[in-house]
């Protein structure tokens, strides 16, 4: 299962909340990516071959290096498609603050930056939010095509991520296969 959306919008901690409901493991793409100083990491594709490998999982949906084998090996993607300006930019502003703030060790070392590197970097995390808030609406159809097997939610406000938790994922995570209609062999 990955989760998609444009950076702030919550993938992480939705994925951690989606892993508890259904009782898979949930592996933070980011800690796999990013290695000391920023840089990929060269075991990055065999790590998530490795998890992807196993009959649960869940993530997020990022990085073009391996966005199409998480989506070939994902049954779902749950794509956060929540009001930019007035809830994902306000959560990506506060958590980079957050971060840099309290020096914040995220993976493998690194930290944020000094936040003044907003204003030279195009790659900071605030501008590359804004920069890159309308892929997913190209990404999520485009996915949905080559991949007819993934079932697709999209959430677009907070209240309906709550109610999608405690609803529809909750139920099917509670009922086991054979209930479901699945089959266990």
């Amino acid at each position: 299962m990955v989760v998609a959306g444009v950076s702030g919008s919550g993938k992480t901690t939705l994925a951690a909340r989606i892993a508890a409901v259904t009782g898979g493991p949930h592996t933070e793409i980011d800690g796999l990516y990013h290695g000391p100083d920023w840089e990929p990491r060269p075991e990055f594709r065999d790590d998530v071959l490795a998890f992807t490998a196993a009959e649960a999982w869940t993530t997020e949906w990022q990085y073009s290096a391996v966005r199409e084998l998480l989506a070939e090996r994902a049954d779902l993607l749950v794509w956060l498609d929540l009001p930019y300006w007035r809830v994902t930019f306000p959560r990506v502003v506060r958590r980079t603050v957050a971060r840099r703030v309290h020096r914040r060790e995220l993976w493998n070392g690194n930290q944020e930056p000094p936040l003044r590197t907003i204003l030279r970097d195009p790659e900071h995390i605030i501008r590359w939010s804004v920069s890159t808030r309308r892929l997913y609406a190209d990404r999520i159809p485009a996915v949905e095509r080559a991949h007819p097997h993934l079932t697709v939610v999209r959430l677009r406000t907070p209240r309906e991520v709550e109610a999608w938790l405690a609803g529809p994922l909750t139920i099917a995570s509670s009922n086991p296969p054979a209930e479901r209609g699945v089959s266990v062999d």
